[in-house]
């Protein structure tokens, strides 16, 4: 093993140290138990040297939202000294959703920048009008939640008071996302401390990471020698209100030194929160090639091969103060869906996955104190090549675990019903799509239910002649609701049922 490679891999196990230090520290259970955040190591001038393998969805973003946040804090002239950590959200700079906070610190050694710890994590209410801020019906970003520009939340190790405050008088659970912000900033803490124990064992650790980086793009561009010189096109549907479906266009051109996603064609933004920013594009596709390379690191070198062309004013580069809190767990989905599609005119690729996150936020008051609470629900994989796919398992960009029921009915008036595979929902093929689930539950008191999902009309595709895995559905007190996308009241002891799909099969059932 070469010198530079032991210094690569030591980087990485800091961003997973970083990661653990993270989970164990939050007090939210969507941190602490869904494990829904992500952390990294970038050098001094912005490029990703290490990556934790945590949610697809925030680890591609932070190639834009690293650039982003850095020249930001130039244009503000705001300079940074030694234990200072920025706090962000705003997705037209992070990438992402405003639920995703990022913690950005940097690390000086002997008086010298030499590269940032990083970490995004979702906080489960960052403020608006609905419980857990993912709002189906925002048209603006404003409906969402409180957006926070780059601000130092903490100054030469000292937690700025006001940045502080302003949290506390808007998140909705503010106890809790304060928990979850030290447990961020300690995070950051322990990578600082990590790296500067690393270049005391390695003095030419920077160069090691030029040399892992270089490593990571000729790496890749060796893998995609094989691949099949050309322009691929697929399409694929988002399902939105009054039955209309919003349509993604892909023309994926494989060359010689790049791949270049071109989502010209691609329809208009919306009034509503499927907008996707340009962070969540690029991680999305990004995520689906990838996936195709074995034993790549995924650090700058592999992002340098992948260019996004997504139209400006399109639902995958929309225009602020566009809405876009369910383009990062909604459109990511479809964006890697119509990526894999294209890359199954020349690949053996797997059938299409669940598609949807199947998004759940409930809150309201309960005995005298405001609650927020958020899940994702997992789906069936798939059908491979030459296997079925996975039943009831996070699929594509999300790779978060379940909340367990033990933990919700600890902390929340929530009483589940039911928690079981949904049988006979992936599609049927040569070889069988995973299988998605049944989660039903009951509240203790009344309050606010919001669906976030997709996947209602159209299921998950099949490939080479298998089926389509089974569409979602959701009932509320015995009466099935037609729509992916809403939120209403309920009352104590009505019972929701939610059903998410199955896989598409892969190759004909004969």
């Amino acid at each position: 093993m070469k010198g530079w490679e032991i210094t690569h891999k030591a980087t990485i196990y800091i961003a997973e140290e970083m990661g653990v230090y993270l989970k164990k520290s939050a007090l939210s259970p969507n941190i602490r138990e869904r494990m829904d955040h992500s952390c990294a190591i970038v050098s001094a001038d912005g490029k990703i040297v290490a990556q934790a393998e945590h949610i697809p969805v925030h680890l591609g973003s932070f190639k834009i939202g690293v650039d982003n946040v850095l020249n930001y804090l130039e244009k503000e002239g705001m300079e940074l000294e030694d234990g200072d950590a920025i706090i962000f959200n705003d997705p037209y700079i992070s990438g992402t959703h405003l639920n995703d906070v990022g913690i950005l610190s940097p690390i000086f050694y002997n008086s010298k920048l030499i590269g940032y710890a990083i970490n995004k994590a979702h906080h489960v209410d960052v403020g608006g009008p609905l419980p857990a801020s993912l709002n189906p019906n925002a048209k603006t970003l404003y409906e969402e939640g409180i957006v926070i520009p780059p601000t130092k939340i903490v100054k030469k190790g000292e937690l700025n008071r006001e940045i502080i405050s302003i949290i506390k008088n808007n998140f909705k659970v503010p106890e809790v996302s304060l928990g979850d912000l030290k447990a961020q900033i300690s995070a950051n803490s322990l990578g600082i401390k990590r790296i500067k124990q690393l270049i005391e064992k390695d003095n030419n650790a920077i160069n090691a990471w030029k040399e892992s980086i270089s490593y990571s793009k000729n790496l890749t561009l060796n893998k995609i020698k094989s691949w099949k010189r050309g322009t691929y096109q697929a399409e694929d549907y988002l399902e939105w209100k009054d039955n209309n479906l919003i349509k993604l266009k892909l023309n994926l051109e494989i060359k010689e030194d790049e791949i270049i996603a071109d989502f010209s064609g691609t329809d208009k933004q919306i009034d509503g929160p499927l907008n996707a920013v340009l962070g969540v594009t690029y991680s999305a596709a990004s995520f689906a090639i990838r996936s195709m390379i074995s034993d790549v690191p995924t650090n700058d070198g592999f992002y340098q091969i992948i260019k996004i062309n997504a139209p400006e004013g399109s639902i995958l580069n929309p225009v602020k103060p566009a809405a876009v809190g369910g383009g990062n767990v909604e459109t990511s989905q479809r964006v890697a869906d119509v990526t894999f599609l294209a890359l199954s005119k020349f690949l053996d690729v797997p059938a299409a996955s669940s598609g949807t996150m199947m998004n759940v936020m409930l809150g309201g008051i309960y005995r005298g104190k405001y609650w927020s609470y958020y899940e994702t629900i997992g789906g069936g994989s798939g059908a491979r090549p030459f296997e079925d796919g996975v039943s009831a398992v996070q699929n594509n960009m999300t790779n978060t675990l379940n909340t367990p029921i033990e933990i919700a009915e600890r902390q929340y008036p929530i009483f589940f019903t039911r928690y079981q595979i949904r049988e006979k929902s992936g599609g049927n093929g040569k070889y069988k799509g995973g299988d998605g689930i049944v989660r039903g539950f009951k509240l203790l008191s009344d309050g606010t239910l919001s669906i976030l999902a997709d996947r209602f009309k159209i299921g998950p595709w099949g490939l080479k002649g298998g089926d389509n895995g089974k569409t979602a559905k959701i009932s509320i007190a015995g009466k099935e609701i037609k729509d992916s996308k809403f939120s209403t009241t309920i009352n104590e002891g009505e019972e929701v049922i939610i059903e998410t799909p199955g896989g598409g099969g892969y190759g004909s059932p004969e």
